[in-house]
């Protein structure tokens, strides 16, 4: 079904003044995530925080089942967080490691997770090593299949990288993780809302995700994703009487779902934001959303194409809504700058955002947009003419 681009528009409060094109930092909230968070503020202030989460219980529990249902999961499968990076620490630090045992990662694998890799390494003894690209920059399946053994305790993959339009084939890193029986832990920070996701498709054990990207929920919440079958195994590197009531002086008992993850403590109108982006991304339907944002994509590399000494820098077969490029003259943290002026907005990539492939494929600081599905062709066409009016160097 065609997307209905105007009703949405004009639930954009964002939208009016504001050419903005880079969802992959974070997305312009719709006005029912708006109300969904101000009113439960309003609410907090009228009768008390534990006051509003009791009025509003039924509501805020059932942020699980839509977040469930976004990903084809179970709610006792979700954990909801603060933040993409803090869903993905908690399963990763919750995953067994001995010394020797290995880590196999991306290329593309971003930097947050890279520097927890490399703490475990110093800490723990655990040995990081990188899967080869393919001769088109994603995991190159062959070589992840020859690299496994006994010594591999955990594979850890960026499914959409920060820094450009790759898709890693993350549901068939999957099935060669089950057919080995290793922990596969995904990182799909980018990939949530502008694409359908399922779980039992693409084979994790574990999926890190954010509500402020692509999803258009509010800052501050993400959540994490863990196979019940796997949950008995993995016990979190930090609890809180939540995730494991004090059972008696001596003892604790650790929660029997994924949100013995969580603690105690909530930002709860964030909470009901995330709940209402994750369900007005349903209501549009996750197969429409994504045809709508790759085609504007796609529709933007053609255009910059078109600009002399324009470089587009994504790489893979696959390519999704980020668009990384670079322009001839002109420095990405001005150029910045200078269309936010005019109020056109995009981002930059660095490459220590991205350090292994930055420097595998030589890249400078990136320009960075990505277009949603709420966007239009005429707003790329406005960042096309004003890049290509910029002064040069």
């Amino acid at each position: 079904m065609p997307i209905a681009i105007d009703r949405i528009r004009a639930d954009t409060p964002g939208l009016p003044n504001t050419t903005h094109l880079i969802a992959s930092g974070a997305g312009l909230m719709p006005q029912p995530v708006v109300a969904a968070v101000t009113a439960h503020l309003n609410l907090e202030a009228d009768i008390g925080g534990y006051e509003a989460h009791a009025a509003k219980a039924v509501e805020l529990d059932g942020v699980y089942a839509s977040v469930a249902r976004i990903l084809g999961a179970a709610p006792d499968e979700i954990a909801l967080m603060e933040n993409a990076t803090v869903a993905w620490c908690h399963a990763f630090y919750a995953v067994p490691l001995k010394p020797g045992q290995r880590i196999l990662t991306c290329e593309a694998e971003y930097a947050a997770n890279y520097v927890a890799f490399l703490q475990r390494a110093k800490r723990d003894g655990a040995v990081i090593e990188t899967v080869p690209s393919d001769d088109a920059g994603a995991v190159d399946l062959d070589a992840l299949e020859r690299m496994i053994d006994g010594t591999v305790g955990l594979i850890a993959m960026t499914w959409i990288p920060t820094n450009g339009g790759l898709v890693n084939p993350a549901a068939e890193i999957g099935r060669i993780a089950k057919a080995h029986g290793i922990l596969y832990l995904l990182d799909a920070c980018q990939a949530i809302g502008q694409m359908p996701v399922n779980v039992d498709e693409l084979g994790c054990d574990f999926l890190s995700a954010t509500g402020r990207k692509f999803l258009r929920g509010p800052r501050g919440t993400g959540f994490l994703y863990l196979r019940k079958e796997r949950l008995a195994e993995l016990e979190p590197a930090m609890i809180d009487h939540f995730g494991a009531p004090w059972t008696a002086a001596n003892s604790y008992k650790l929660r029997d779902d994924a949100r013995r993850f969580e603690t105690w403590e909530n930002a709860y109108a964030l909470r009901a934001g995330l709940g209402v982006a994750v369900d007005y991304a349903l209501e549009i339907g996750l197969d429409d959303i994504q045809v709508r944002a790759w085609g504007l994509a796609d529709e933007l590399r053609g255009k910059l194409s078109e600009v002399p000494g324009a470089r587009i820098r994504d790489i893979g077969r696959e390519t999704c809504a980020i668009v990384s490029f670079t322009i001839d003259g002109l420095d990405p943290c001005e150029t910045v700058a200078a269309l936010r002026d005019q109020r056109i907005n995009i981002g930059t990539s660095s490459p220590d955002s991205t350090r292994l492939d930055a420097e595998a494929r030589g890249l400078p600081v990136l320009l960075r947009a990505a277009p949603h599905y709420y966007n239009t062709s005429e707003e790329l066409d406005r960042l096309i003419v004003a890049l290509a009016a910029l002064p040069r160097q």
